[in-house]
């Protein structure tokens, strides 16, 4: 049985449609990418992200499935009116806290986004970058961290900087670093990520 097409308005359709290349070209592919990606064709993905036309549902699913989200995802039915709230019990965790380091994700796992924030906390002669932690950022990736309490130490690419309470430090992620804790006090920071933003 054939799936066919909601009717929607124009402005529905360009909304859908200027979602999808944001997504896309948030991902850095083409429309051939996606095509291939999706199976839907490039000129069809074209037209949808002109706003020309609106994508049965079934292809909407595999544009969806091109782009790594779910229908849900993708049509916003999991948002509440562009504002995400994450209740403090709500946030990730993660770290490798048997040594001392853990952090919560404070961002939402929204598609297309391009940043998330952290908050680490490290204990007296902790470091990051150890087992359970994250992987280094992908290429291009830049990093700002606030250290909120206590003192840090940043070392990146092999040189030191040394952070008091306050203090804001802004590096290329992709490079290797860690964060240690120098001193017999509990230290904390907030980490925001961009991801693919740094131009060689």
């Amino acid at each position: 049985m054939a799936t066919t097409a909601v009717d929607p308005t124009r402005a529905e359709q360009e909304s859908t449609g200027a979602r999808i290349r944001a997504l896309r070209e948030a991902m850095d592919l083409s429309l051939r990418d996606l095509a291939l990606r999706s199976g839907v064709s490039a000129q069809m993905l074209s037209q949808v992200e002109r706003g020309e036309t609106s994508p049965t549902l079934a292809l909407a699913a595999r544009i969806a499935t091109g782009l790594d989200l779910s229908l849900s995802q993708l049509v916003r039915l999991d948002e509440g009116e562009g504002v995400t709230v994450v209740r403090s019990h709500q946030r990730a965790t993660g770290g490798a806290t048997a040594r001392g380091h853990r952090y919560e994700v404070v961002t939402p796992p929204l598609p297309g986004q391009r940043a998330e924030v952290t908050v680490h906390t490290l204990a007296p002669g902790a470091a990051t970058g150890g087992p359970g932690d994250p992987p280094m950022h992908e290429p291009g990736s830049r990093e700002t961290a606030v250290a909120t309490a206590g003192r840090l130490r940043l070392t990146c690419a092999g040189v030191e900087h040394h952070l008091e309470e306050g203090d804001a430090v802004t590096f290329d992620a992709d490079l290797p670093h860690h964060f240690d804790n120098p001193t017999t006090e509990e230290a904390r920071f907030l980490a925001v990520v961009s991801a693919g933003l740094r131009r060689s």
